[in-house]
């Protein structure tokens, strides 16, 4: 794999964040420009906002597990034996996979009746699965970070 495309991947989150983030900050920008300029407000600037913060969550959220950075409670792991940390390390990981796998597993019937009932977001009247589809997409990511994050950690317990 060549070395841009081996990087891009390996930083594939901080990428679209940062381009979300873009996206956001224009369109947030936009809207202030009328409010204040024009007296009007454009108010379908606020679904855009509010479904790529829940995108930046999930993404942000896989780029703490492959990182390592996620919140934890290491007082008792810290005193633990190596095999016992690895060991916690992939019941961690194990619980992750499962919290995000029903979220997947829910918000796929949520995509699935916002199909079949046509459902349309209220400020720009797009079909409202277009937002939700990021739930299952970025979840599957986290997954593989947290596997991915979850491995490096244990290879690296007790070499500090």
């Amino acid at each position: 794999m060549p070395k841009a495309l081996a990087r891009f991947t390996a930083h594939f989150e901080e990428v679209l964040c940062a381009i979300l983030f873009a996206i956001m900050a224009i369109v947030a920008f936009v809207n202030i420009i009328s409010r204040y300029l024009l007296k009007y407000s454009l108010a379908f600037t606020e679904e855009i906002l509010i479904s790529f913060f829940v995108w930046l969550t999930l993404l942000g959220s896989a780029i703490a597990f492959r990182r390592g950075a996620h919140l934890g409670f290491s007082f008792i792991t810290d005193r633990l034996p190596r095999e016992v940390k690895a060991f916690l390390i992939w019941v961690g990981a194990l619980l992750g996979v499962f919290l995000f796998s029903c979220l997947i597993y829910f918000s796929i019937f949520q995509l699935k009746e916002e199909i079949e009932l046509k459902i349309t977001s209220s400020g720009i009247g797009i079909p409202q699965w277009w937002y939700t589809i990021g739930m299952p997409a970025w979840s599957i990511l986290v997954i593989i970070r947290i596997i991915q994050g979850a491995y490096r950690a244990s290879r690296t317990v007790g070499k500090r």
